[in-house]
């Protein structure tokens, strides 16, 4: 019989600690489209999320870290359908294992034009994944222990574009831009930061800045 791994005590109620608490931004009428924060258990204690790195390839975003995630289709009911749907295809996830606990705001993506909204899940039955289509490259569990060193912490910016915000580097995934801002929100929200110096700022790598 597969472990059940119950919800963590920080992750309860996620949307109601979100509400009024997480950065918001007015929703014009750009493609709707839903991501997957999922979180998850790790042998030993403590627990991870899972990221993807985008393949080189790509005309938008390519390598860049992000959550699995696209879209929203004609036939989706919701953007939890949306998200984990997309799971699904890119990294081969199976939903029957994973609870969903909310949503967050939505967020514009200046670049895309996409209008995202995260959704928060819990996997309470972690299954085998892998990059199970050609636009991912890899697939990680990031322990948020590592997303909470001070040493994997920094502030990105891109000056043509007036952009600095939070990021991370973690085991060769650099992670900023939208992926970077809504993990620190959440972090944040959830009690899960160290102080760290955020007046490290580093330019962001061209390869991660590409259209």
């Amino acid at each position: 019989m597969t472990d059940i791994h119950p919800v963590p005590s920080w992750l309860t109620g996620i949307e109601e600690q979100a509400a009024g608490r997480m950065p918001t931004f007015p929703v014009g009428e750009g493609r709707r489209s839903a991501v997957l924060m999922l979180f998850g258990p790790r042998d030993g204690g403590g627990e991870d999320i899972v990221l993807t790195q985008r393949a080189d390839t790509l005309r938008q975003h390519a390598g860049q870290v992000s959550f699995p995630g696209g879209g929203v289709d004609p036939q989706d009911a919701s953007p939890q359908e949306t998200a984990l749907r997309e799971a699904h295809e890119e990294i081969g996830l199976d939903r029957a294992g994973v609870r969903v606990l909310g949503t967050l705001p939505s967020l514009p993506l200046s670049v895309t034009g996409f209008h995202v909204t995260p959704v928060v899940a819990w996997w309470e039955s972690p299954s085998p994944v892998h990059a199970a289509e050609a636009e991912v490259a890899r697939v990680e569990r990031v322990p948020i222990a590592d997303l909470m060193d001070p040493a994997n912490r920094f502030t990105a910016i891109a000056p043509a574009r007036r952009f600095a915000a939070p990021a991370f580097e973690v085991d060769g995934l650099y992670i900023w831009g939208f992926t970077a801002i809504v993990l620190d929100a959440l972090l944040t929200l959830t009690g899960h930061t160290l102080p760290w110096d955020e007046s490290d700022e580093r330019v962001v790598p061209e390869r991660y800045r590409r259209r």
